[in-house]
């Protein structure tokens, strides 16, 4: 059975630069119940692929995880950005790359259970190569890697970032890999 619940109140915890954390008290179908909820502005994921039917992934080191990460190229949304523009603006930052044709394939929400972080995924192709322009204190190795081949990677369970995983196998499909 489905229930819906409302809430009777919510508090503010914590607001910090990426993210903000709230306390919601709700009604429950068994009285009442806290609910811890993550508040983030959402992000983009890209998809980029190359004339060959290679993903430009970055690989950088995610302090959340304590070690090094390969991704696909990915940011959060800068107030009210579209997540076009945004998609736009992290591929170029991250990988230098600037798409010929970029499509939205979907949105998703990173973790739904405490998190409003809502992730729009996009396919990026006709890839122009050039500088990137990495954020201040970023450190970003960029790979072109063949999409069978990360296909294969989390079909192994070798790539653990939800958004990259996502990201690889949306793509997979439309490429026919």
């Amino acid at each position: 059975m489905t229930f819906e619940e409302t809430t009777i109140s919510s508090r503010m915890i914590y607001e910090g630069r990426i993210l903000n954390l709230r306390l919601d008290q709700v009604n429950t179908i068994n009285g009442e119940s806290a609910r811890e909820i993550v508040e983030h502005s959402g992000g983009v994921t890209i998809a980029a692929i190359t004339d060959d039917n290679k993903m430009v992934m970055v690989k950088q080191y995610r302090k959340a995880a304590e070690k090094v990460v390969l991704e696909a190229p990915a940011g959060k949304l800068d107030g009210d950005e579209e997540p076009l523009a945004a998609a736009r603006r992290e591929l170029k930052e991250e990988t230098g790359y600037e798409a010929g044709r970029i499509e939205k394939l979907t949105s998703f929400y990173a973790s739904v259970g405490y998190s409003t972080e809502r992730l729009h995924l996009f396919l990026a192709t006709d890839l122009i190569q050039g500088e990137p322009a990495f954020d201040e204190n970023e450190a970003i190795d960029i790979h072109e890697i063949d999409l069978g081949e990360l296909k294969q990677a989390v079909m192994r369970g070798e790539i653990e970032d939800s958004k990259t995983i996502a990201a690889i196998m949306m793509a997979a499909v439309r490429q026919g890999v």
